[in-house]
């Protein structure tokens, strides 16, 4: 081979790799939205205290729910191995008979418009009933300060997941909430990104950037649309209640483990 060969060939190399690089930089950054706040769950023991709250009780949170909700308890949310664990768990607890635990970034994030980006994988069985929701950071009376539904599963309808908002004029309560449903039928096997798109014209969710709900702001009214306000964000996992219920309980199950990898929020520069 010749010395111009090899030029010609070092200088296709060196072409290619810098057109890899810019692709790889390209694919990372992205100059319409911003980081505002999120937690990678790197750590080990208890949540970040600086980042969530707990709802704490076993008074079934207006589903009929058959849990204790606990705070500060490792048996019920944990970092481990880089997720955030939430455990349901079949014992006796303050006349409940099971455990587990939601958490909450009320009173420590708020946020009004962005993007909520949620990795995680969804715990199995009869009676289970994780979700990812968000509701109004000053909510005085539900639903006419609104609930965003970013995923709710219940384990008696393996891989059908649900995304919803309810409001004064739509909601479960009068059988005109506005939803829809995507199967993915390994939710409960792998990590999967569930995301909702907030704008003041619109909400989408998708899962892994496949959406398939849309709520426009189409009547502009607070009946129709409560979502102009901070809203915070909401991770749980019910054992029971009047859905996740609806079929019983398989106490077998138990114990059952809610992985979430992260959870981000962006808003649009």
């Amino acid at each position: 081979m010749n010395l111009k060969s090899k030029n010609s060939i070092r200088l296709c190399v060196l072409a290619i790799v810098a057109l890899s690089v810019t692709n790889c930089t390209s694919t990372k950054v992205d100059s319409g939205r911003k980081l505002i706040w999120s937690d990678e769950f790197n750590g080990k023991g208890l949540p970040d205290s600086s980042k969530w709250n707990y709802d704490i009780g076993g008074n079934g949170f207006g589903n009929e729910e058959a849990q204790f909700y606990t705070k500060n308890r490792l048996e019920n949310a944990r970092m481990e191995n880089g997720n955030l664990v939430i455990e349901a768990r079949k014992e006796n607890w303050e006349e409940n008979k099971y455990t587990s635990a939601r958490l909450l970034t009320k009173g420590k994030f708020s946020f009004q418009y962005g993007t909520v980006e949620v990795r995680a994988k969804l715990p199995k069985g009869r009676g289970t009933w994780p979700a990812i929701w968000m509701m109004s950071e000053d909510m005085k009376k539900w639903p006419d300060d609104g609930e965003l539904d970013i995923m709710e599963h219940v384990g008696y309808n393996q891989g059908y997941i649900h995304a919803s908002v309810h409001t004064k004029k739509y909601n479960h309560i009068q059988g005109t909430q506005k939803t829809d449903t995507l199967v993915v039928k390994d939710v409960s096997e792998k990590f999967h990104v569930y995301k909702a798109d907030w704008t003041p014209e619109k909400i989408d969710v998708y899962i892994d950037n496949k959406k398939f709900f849309t709520y426009e702001n189409k009547e502009k009214t607070g009946e129709a649309w409560p979502f102009d306000r901070p809203y915070f964000v909401i991770l749980n996992l019910a054992v029971g209640g009047f859905w996740g219920g609806k079929m019983g309980i398989d106490d077998s199950i138990f114990p059952q483990k809610y992985y979430i990898d992260y959870v981000r929020v962006y808003q649009n520069k």
